[in-house]
């Protein structure tokens, strides 16, 4: 990527192209709480993309997360939403189409020299990236992020923020989905500019929640927790 602005193919330069879906979108906020019916994108509507990276980890599992999650969504926000995710590497033109990016695997995570650069500039110029370990992938994330903000570190957010109360009141935090290594779940955050800009969770897998019922066997209210956490978060991402 180039030290200039890159053009994307409606002419618009990266930055202004990604607030203009932003935009788009809290406009849908705007008029479903106005009680306005509106059909607001002509191709399916509003989605997360995922992340493909490299380094041997899964970055495709559980692929009826987001689909179920997106869903949900339009049920208690009414944006409208497609069915399904898109699917972006960090080198993709398409990067900036989206302003919510999610991450997730078991494994081994790897960006190259170009993907820091690219999901640097992603962050720093409205993006907003999503990242839910899975169990196993947390050195790598860490390590992987650091590379994309060297100067700055994971900080674990206090139950105050109001990604835990965006939408639905989360009064402690985050909600414990799987028990892995058992303790409490933990939920950190990067901020540029005193944007939240990633929002990485560990201890609690919470997209594992938004799986179909017969995945993990999650019992009603696990799940329902998983997604109402779910739409803060992209009610956060959207709105901030």
């Amino acid at each position: 990527m180039g030290q200039g602005m890159n053009k994307n193919e409606y002419g618009r330069d990266e930055k202004t192209f990604l607030f203009m879906v932003r935009m788009f979108l809290i406009l849908g906020l705007i008029l479903w709480c106005e009680g306005i019916s509106t059909q607001l994108w002509a191709q399916g509507g509003f989605t997360i993309a995922r992340v493909k990276y490299s380094g041997g980890g899964d970055w495709y599992n559980d692929p009826c997360i987001i689909p179920n999650l997106l869903k949900f969504i339009h049920q208690e926000v009414g944006i409208p939403v497609a069915k399904n995710e898109a699917r972006v590497s960090l080198t993709d033109e398409a990067l900036f189409s989206y302003p919510i990016i999610f991450l997730t695997g078991h494994g081994r995570i790897k960006f190259s020299d170009l993907e820091v650069k690219r999901l640097r500039y992603y962050l720093t110029h409205g993006g907003f990236l999503y990242a839910d370990d899975d169990y196993g992938m947390d050195k790598y994330f860490r390590r992987e992020i650091k590379k994309v903000f060297p100067q700055k570190k994971l900080v674990e957010l206090p139950f105050s923020h109001g990604i835990y109360h965006s939408h639905f009141d989360f009064p402690n935090g985050l909600p414990k989905i799987h028990e892995h290594d058992g303790g409490p779940p933990h939920g950190y955050g990067i901020f540029y500019e005193n944007r939240l800009v990633v929002y990485y969770t560990f201890s609690t897998n919470i997209s594992d929640g938004w799986a179909d019922p017969d995945v993990h066997h999650d019992p009603p209210h696990i799940r329902q927790a998983a997604l109402q956490m779910g739409v803060n978060i992209v009610v956060w991402a959207l709105m901030n």
